[in-house]
């Protein structure tokens, strides 16, 4: 499958049903999310591999990780409607796409996630509500992954690269992207805020 093609179907993924400001529940951007996960599968870590996604919202990436060729997939949230959303996109690429990979959405809390998996994509909360609210998530990811993607606010940068040094990983890619918020919430003032964004790639033992 081409970038592009992923692009198009990632773009069909739903918004959340009741989006929460305090879970910063914003949608991964199809063609950023498309990207990350080709670089994920150019870099052996999605083809055949049990993937990850903590904070899997309505299931972007868990899908897209499915139809480039993940053996499981496997997604956890906190917001059950999110999930059930997520469930029955994902079910509905894999029968159009005809792709055969396990799946498994569960709603639920980052502490009850205890799978052990070859990779996490995730794109956590950014902490625009609550400081370094990303950091349950990438402590979780190291606990759980060889291979870490994820997304963080470009200025926080020196915050992630300690916290996966702390783990016992090594940063190893960091790639620029501009998200494109659209106006959700109340407190918004713009109708859309680019915010710079890295998707960091961090692996164990490195």
């Amino acid at each position: 499958m081409k970038k592009s093609e992923l692009e198009i179907l990632l773009q069909r993924a739903p918004p959340h049903p009741s989006p929460k400001p305090s879970l910063e529940q914003y949608m991964t951007p199809a063609p950023v999310a498309a990207e990350m996960l080709f670089f994920a599968a150019h870099s052996g870590d999605i083809i055949g591999k049990v993937v990850g996604d903590l904070g899997c919202g309505t299931g972007i990436l868990a899908a897209g990780a499915g139809i480039l060729g993940a053996s499981r997939v496997v997604g956890i949230d906190i917001d059950g409607e999110s999930v059930e959303v997520a469930r029955k996109f994902v079910e509905e690429l894999r029968q159009e796409k005809n792709v055969e990979f396990e799946l498994d959405f569960v709603a639920g809390r980052l502490e009850e996630f205890h799978e052990a998996v070859d990779t996490i994509v995730m794109n956590p909360p950014f902490g625009a509500q609550k400081r370094h609210a990303d950091r349950p998530f990438l402590q979780k990811a190291f606990e759980c992954a060889h291979a870490v993607y994820s997304f963080h606010m470009s200025q926080t940068w020196e915050f992630v690269e300690r916290e996966a040094r702390g783990a016992g990983f090594t940063v190893t890619h960091r790639n620029k992207y501009k998200f494109a918020i659209k106006h959700l919430f109340d407190f918004h003032t713009k109708e859309r805020e680019h915010i710079d964004v890295t998707l960091f790639r961090m692996e164990r033992g490195r």
